[in-house]
């Protein structure tokens, strides 16, 4: 077996196994977060869902606006928490598989997207709760992440999604009553910010003597020294 060359490089299994090592941590934080927030559920289901009345996220009340970090793990119902989780991990774990870093940085923006935009524009006394606003997040995240990335099997990704969760959408416009779509329809619009703002940035292609002045003259170098 010969020996790689001096100027041979392993980009492409290290990238592999790169890629393979970020799968396995968005899986275990994706795993995690859902034990969380089903952890927090059994509590609360106990308490009454006094959790999320107390930390739920309350309308215009300046002094709730902490809230808009703990509203997401709250859930007023089981069936609330269940529809939630299959979406949540999906969506999360394609969001994450990335990067987990760029991926916490994106959570916190539609956290704070969602929890905004619904703070504002729903019904005086209305107290939010629910990780959907995270889930339509990461939904639209993953559907614009390989556009502004320009990768490939990421808009594959997101094609595929929109397409077996388009009934996601409705959730992003009034219809249902009790659900808050105004905190879906701003944490889909924080994910495709989020798409956007934590964009891979690619270094730009100098083209090869472009700036040479011997090249724009076209005169070859040697002959300038004769």
């Amino acid at each position: 077996m010969s020996a790689p060359g001096k100027g041979s490089t392993a980009v492409g299994p290290v990238t592999a196994e790169a890629m393979i090592a970020e799968a396995r941590k968005a899986l275990w934080v994706m795993v995690g977060f859902l034990a969380v927030i089903w952890i927090v559920q059994i509590f609360n289901a106990f308490d009454s869902y006094h959790l999320s009345f107390d930390y739920g996220l309350k309308t215009r009340d300046v002094g709730s606006l902490p809230e808009i970090f703990t509203a997401p793990f709250l859930h007023f119902s089981w069936a609330h928490i269940e529809g939630n989780s299959g979406p949540l991990f999906i969506f999360g774990f394609l969001a994450a598989y990335r990067g987990v870093k760029k991926f916490l940085s994106v959570t916190v923006l539609i956290i704070i997207a969602s929890g905004i935009g619904a703070w504002f524009t729903q019904a005086s006394g209305t107290t939010g709760a629910g990780a959907s606003g995270l889930v339509m997040g990461y939904l639209g995240y993953v559907l614009v992440r390989g556009l502004f990335d320009r990768h490939r099997i990421d808009i594959v990704i997101g094609l595929v999604m929109a397409l077996c969760f388009a009934y996601q959408f409705t959730a992003l416009v009034p219809g249902q009553e009790g659900v808050g779509w105004q905190a879906h329809l701003f944490g889909f619009l924080g994910g495709i910010v989020g798409g956007w703002i934590f964009r891979e940035r690619r270094p730009k292609k100098v083209e090869s003597g472009l700036d040479d002045p011997t090249t724009l003259l076209g005169i070859p170098p040697k002959d300038l020294n004769a």
